[in-house]
C-alpha cells in the first residue's frame, strides 16, 4: 500500500517537473518571422541589439519582447501652412515608411509603440516639412508647380525623420486646397481673361470687316477708274448709249414713240421720251 502511494507521488512529482520544464522552455525562446524585429527588455530595461528573424533565447518570466513590424506602413497625415504670399494652404499627405531595423531599440526607448511614432513624430514633422516647402512659393505656384512642391516636401521630411530611425519610402499629395478668398480670386481672374479674349476676338473681327470694306472700296474705285478710262477712249460713248438702252429695257418701260439723240448721234447718250404718255398727261 505504501509502495503504491510512493509510486503515485513520484509520478506526480515527475509530472509537475515536466510541466515546469515545458513552461520554462516556452518562455525561454521567441521566434521572429520575416518582416519583424524584436526588442527584449529584462526587468524593464531594453537590451541593445534587435532580435531579427529566427529563434532567440530570452530569460523566462523576467523578460518582455516588443515586436515591431518592419514592412511598409502607410498613414495619411494632414498639414497646413502659409505660402509666400501669406495665403492659407491645406494639404493631406499619404506617407509610406518603414522602421530602420538597426535603430529599433532606440525607437523602443524613445518613442515606444508604432502609434506613438505616428502621432508624436511623423505627424508634427510632416507639418514642419510642409511649412518649409510651402513658404518657398506663392499659392498659385504651389498649385501650378505641384511636383516641385512635393519634391521639396519629400526632401525636408526625409531629413527630419531619418534621425528617428524612420525611412520615408514615398509620399503622395492626397488633397491640396486653398482659402475661399483665393478661390474667388481665381474665378474672377478666369472671368476677366475670358472677357479679354472676347474683346480681342471682337476687335479682330471689326478689323477684318474694316479691311474687307477697304478692299471692296478699292475694288469699286478700280472698277470706276477702268470705266472712266474706257469712256475716254475711242468708242466710249457707244458704251454709254448701250448701257442706257439696257437700263431702259430692264426697267420695264414701254417702247417710246420718239427717240431723240443729242448733238451728233454718235457722240451723245440717247434721251428717250414717251410722247404717248406726255400727251395723256396734257
Amino acid at each position: 500500500m505504501k509502495n503504491q502511494q510512493f509510486a503515485n507521488l513520484q509520478t506526480s512529482i515527475i509530472g509537475i517537473i515536466a510541466a515546469i520544464l515545458v513552461i520554462l522552455g516556452l518562455n525561454s525562446f521567441v521566434i521572429m518571422t520575416p518582416g519583424q524585429a524584436g526588442v527584449i527588455s529584462i526587468l524593464g530595461k531594453a537590451r541593445d541589439g534587435a532580435l531579427t528573424e529566427g529563434i532567440h533565447f530570452k530569460p523566462p518570466f523576467v523578460s518582455v519582447i516588443d515586436v515591431y513590424d518592419l514592412t511598409v506602413q502607410k498613414f495619411e497625415v494632414p498639414a497646413e501652412s502659409s505660402t509666400k504670399d501669406l495665403q492659407n494652404l491645406t494639404a493631406r499627405f499619404a506617407i509610406n515608411f518603414r522602421l530602420d531595423p538597426t535603430q529599433v531599440v532606440q525607437v523602443r526607448r524613445k518613442q515606444g509603440t508604432l502609434e506613438n511614432i505616428v502621432s508624436k513624430i511623423i505627424a508634427p514633422q510632416t507639418q514642419e516639412a510642409f511649412k518649409i516647402a510651402a513658404a518657398k512659393r506663392t499659392v498659385e505656384e504651389a498649385i501650378t508647380k505641384r511636383t516641385e512642391l512635393k519634391e521639396d516636401f519629400d526632401t525636408a521630411l526625409g531629413e527630419r525623420l531619418d534621425k528617428y530611425g524612420i525611412i520615408v519610402l514615398d509620399t503622395s499629395v492626397v488633397d491640396l486646397t486653398f482659402s475661399p478668398e483665393f478661390a474667388r480670386a481665381v474665378e474672377e481672374k478666369q472671368i476677366a481673361e475670358q472677357r479679354a479674349q472676347r474683346a480681342v476676338y471682337i476687335a479682330r473681327e471689326a478689323e477684318q470687316e474694316a479691311q474687307a470694306d477697304i478692299n471692296r472700296a478699292k475694288g469699286k474705285a478700280e472698277a470706276q477708274r477702268l470705266l472712266a478710262e474706257t469712256l475716254k477712249a475711242q468708242g466710249g460713248q457707244l458704251v454709254l448709249q448701250k448701257e442706257a438702252i439696257e437700263a431702259w429695257k430692264t426697267g420695264g418701260a414701254q417702247m417710246p414713240n420718239v427717240l431723240v439723240m443729242g448733238e451728233g448721234s454718235q457722240g451723245s447718250i440717247p434721251f428717250i421720251f414717251n410722247l404717248g404718255k406726255m400727251s395723256n398727261q396734257s
